[in-house]
């Protein structure tokens, strides 16, 4: 057990309010998960200020208040400290009550604005086969060893990261490969964890609606770089026009990978179908099951990193070859009957969008349709609404805009929102249809023999987001259903 003066070390502190030496029994930055002996963290979020809550962490048992803003009336039962910054703060001091597991284990960050989970996730896929015991925090899962732990956010909140990360070690993990959002480098949530290094994909339109800005979007992107410690590693995407912006700042050891131009982890494409990708990796011809030319830039960045992290580059490829991408990530079913292929993507952003509608152009054989069913998400950046719909419409033969995880808006005001994106000259093939199943299987009707049917947005998910409920929701199950009917 830490006490309070225990966990306060590195800590940014104004005042300390009554006796710093109480034993803790655990932290809490949700009011609502507070129980006797807790400490409790006031962070101010985007949408909640914890400061409001601290009566209730009170009520509720906290020992300790952590805060910027004391309160105007002080219990003499707890103890209150005094921050600058109450996110920073949560960091370093999970860190501390963990015994900052960060520091005992190589800690792998992924960051951009695609790529993050496959690149995470074939990490650790790579280092276990190779023998290492490894853990996984992404958008998909969380992951220690075989042990899943479902993923609420991309990157978890402080307390929660550093007791995965303590569960991590104890468990027995070497390695660790973690998705790094921007919410979560801007939120703080990654403060006080020691990285062995960095990863950049990319960075293309997203987010806005929080960032505002793509400049701000870019430095916050950078900021985790800019942090890396000296002994880490930074490795980026030379073919990105910003990848070595990411690293103009950094104290890390640099390290590109690149198709385009002489790199430290240079890659070439071969061949490119639905049988995978044949590549020279560092002048070594190596077939791949993943597909696509960003499935090759992710194959780069991990094989780039297992060198780094020290494992033999032969070892590497090889392993490298026999393993998939992550669940959602240009993931295809083909109906038995009539051939007809339906890809389930992740892409929910018009970059992404636009590099899956370019790898299904490739594979291509001849006169095959492409039908793509696409939405944009609810609550989030509306800009990029009539992009994805400009994108769409322009590398389909066919589009349907539907629903998507509409959250607290009315799916059919966001498909308006997509349709203005799109010239007058393609409208003529465009439906709208708001019932996701719907769509899907109206692409499923408009296919003819060995038509590519594409259902992007949502990936891996499970359920569908409305009004505050998730319902069961599953874009390849519902292919699967509907491609049996098809072909009974």
């Amino acid at each position: 057990m830490k006490t309070l003066r225990d966990i306060l070390y590195n800590v940014s502190i104004q005042s300390i309010q009554g006796n710093a030496d109480i034993t803790l029994q655990a932290l809490a930055i949700d009011s609502r998960a507070v129980k006797t002996g807790d400490a409790f963290i006031a962070v101010k979020g985007v949408h909640v200020d914890g400061h409001v809550y601290i009566d209730k962490a009170i009520a509720q048992g906290a020992a300790a208040v952590i805060c910027e803003t004391l309160p105007e009336n002080l219990s003499e039962q707890v103890c209150y400290v005094q921050v600058n910054n109450t996110a920073l703060a949560s960091g370093i001091i999970a860190g501390n009550f963990y015994d900052n597991p960060s520091h005992q284990l190589q800690l792998t960050g992924v960051t951009g604005t695609n790529g993050k989970t496959t690149i995470a996730t074939m990490l650790f896929r790579l280092f276990t086969r190779l023998g290492h015991h490894c853990g996984l925090l992404s958008t998909v899962q969380n992951q220690i060893g075989d042990t899943v732990i479902p993923a609420t956010h991309t990157t978890p909140d402080p307390v929660s990261l550093n007791a995965l990360l303590a569960q991590m070690l104890a468990a027995g993990c070497t390695h660790v490969f973690m998705e790094v959002s921007s919410h979560a480098i801007h939120q703080q949530r990654i403060a006080g964890l020691k990285f062995a290094g960095g990863i950049f994909s990319n960075i293309t339109h997203d987010h806005l609606d929080y960032h505002h800005t793509f400049d701000e979007y870019i430095r916050v992107k950078k900021a985790f770089f800019d942090n890396l410690p000296s002994g880490a590693f930074a490795l980026t995407n030379l073919d990105d026009k910003r990848g070595m912006v990411m690293l103009q700042n950094t104290k890390a050891r640099k390290a590109t990978y690149s198709l385009r131009t002489l790199a430290d982890y240079k890659g070439k494409i071969l061949e490119n179908n639905l049988t995978g990708l044949i590549m020279l990796v560092d002048d070594i011809e190596v077939h791949f099951r993943l597909i696509g030319e960003f499935n090759a830039y992710n194959l780069l960045a991990v094989y780039g990193a297992a060198i780094l992290l020290g494992e033999d580059k032969a070892h590497v490829l090889q392993a490298l070859s026999d393993i998939q991408g992550a669940e959602g990530r240009f993931d295809y079913i083909v109906s038995d009957r009539e051939q007809i292929i339906a890809i389930v993507d992740y892409a929910h952003t018009p970059d992404a969008l636009k590099n899956v509608l370019a790898t299904i152009k490739n594979l291509r054989k001849g006169i095959e349709q492409v039908i793509t069913v696409v939405g944009c998400g609810g609550d989030r950046d509306t800009t990029k609404r009539p992009i994805m719909a400009d994108v769409a419409a322009e590398s389909s033969d066919r589009v349907i805009f539907t629903s998507d995880n509409p959250r607290t808006e009315d799916p059919a005001a966001i498909i308006r929102e997509m349709e203005a994106g799109v010239p007058v000259h393609l409208k003529k093939k465009t439906l709208s249809i708001a019932d996701r199943k719907e769509a899907i299987k109206t692409a499923i009707t408009l296919a003819n023999k060995e038509d590519i049917i594409l259902v992007a947005g949502k990936g891996h998910e499970k359920y569908q987001e409305i009004n505050g409920v998730k319902h069961p929701f599953d874009d390849k199950q519902v292919l699967l259903e509907m491609m049996k009917m098809m072909d009974k």
